[in-house]
């Protein structure tokens, strides 16, 4: 095997290693998700090497400088505050979705008129629409990882919401009967259920690392649960609609709560304080997200539109 080069990946962090085997290009993870900026960088590189053969001795100083870089951003203070940076006439029906691809340059929304369409978020430039399905389109994603997965049987209403966590390896469900559950990926085992709403789950999600899980209720709350212990975090009630979507934003710090009162909402995740009230839309939110990098927000509405905030 041939080393030929590192990228990294601030959110979750890690490095991975592009190298060559046989003739053909392959890649690997070093995941470094206990990584803060506390954490002794030589001993840090002396556990990869041990357990990673592609880390010579000549590339250690290359490792050492990722690892600072990774650093330096842990330790960034987040206190962004946001403010509109464009509107779009996106569908001629209300939209269901929104999701930015892991860049953030494009993103696409899903709509009650049947199609999707893919935007370019720097112009809002529209950059294809995609047509076929016979109904409301109400889920959309971008390079989302598949494979077989087990029957998942255990609900006893409809399932509104499903996603993976970062390594496939766990799966979240949010259902009409109020609770959600956590399933082993591998075998379709029920790992924990989560109750405490008073009304239908809209909306679940795990944070980038897996630690943590949100889940959103139509009865006008939402939770933050540890992903280890399932014990509930903080709950976040300040609503007067109930919510419809729920994300976190790469460093796992913040919440975006998009709701039927109009209003998308940020989050602190440890203390369950709203810091910020994103006001504009003339009608229900149907949902909204973060960009890889946490400094942009995307918000669809029942009002046709759209809104970029910044």
């Amino acid at each position: 095997m041939k080393l030929k080069r590192f990228l990294l990946r601030y959110y979750p962090p890690g490095i991975i290693l592009e190298y060559e085997k046989g003739g053909a290009l392959k890649t690997k993870s070093i995941d470094l998700l206990d990584l803060s900026p506390e954490t002794d960088t030589e001993e840090l590189i002396s556990a990869i090497r041990k357990s990673e053969p592609l880390i010579t001795a000549s590339r250690v100083d290359q490792v050492k400088l990722l690892i600072v870089r990774l650093q330096e951003k842990l330790g960034q203070q987040d206190n962004r505050r946001f403010c509109l940076f464009k509107a779009l006439q996106a569908h001629i029906l209300p939209l269901t979705n929104v999701a930015f691809n892991k860049s953030g340059s494009s993103f696409i929304t899903g709509s009650y008129d049947r199609t999707c369409k893919i935007w370019d978020t720097a112009s809002g430039e529209e950059l294809h629409t995609l047509e076929g399905h016979r109904n409301v389109v109400y889920a959309i994603a971008f390079n989302n990882p598949y494979g077989r997965v087990h029957t998942l049987i255990g609900h006893r209403g409809e399932i509104s919401s499903v996603q993976f966590n970062w390594d496939c390896s766990l799966i979240i469900t949010g259902s009409m009967d109020k609770s959600c559950r956590v399933w082993e990926a591998a075998s379709g085992k029920c790992m924990a259920t989560l109750a405490g709403h008073e009304d239908e789950v809209l909306d679940v999600c795990f944070d980038y690392t897996g630690q943590l899980i949100a889940t959103a209720s139509a009865d006008g709350t939402a939770r933050v649960y540890s992903a280890v212990s399932y014990q509930c975090i903080s709950r976040l009630e300040s609503h007067e609609g109930e919510i419809s979507k729920i994300c976190f934003n790469a460093q796992g710090s913040r919440v975006l709560t998009a709701s039927a009162d109009k209003t998308a909402r940020l989050w602190d995740v440890q203390s369950g304080v709203c810091l910020q009230v994103l006001e504009g839309h003339t009608d229900e939110i149907f949902s909204s997200a973060f960009n890889y990098e946490g400094d942009t927000i995307i918000t669809g509405s029942k009002d046709n539109t759209c809104r970029i905030w910044r």
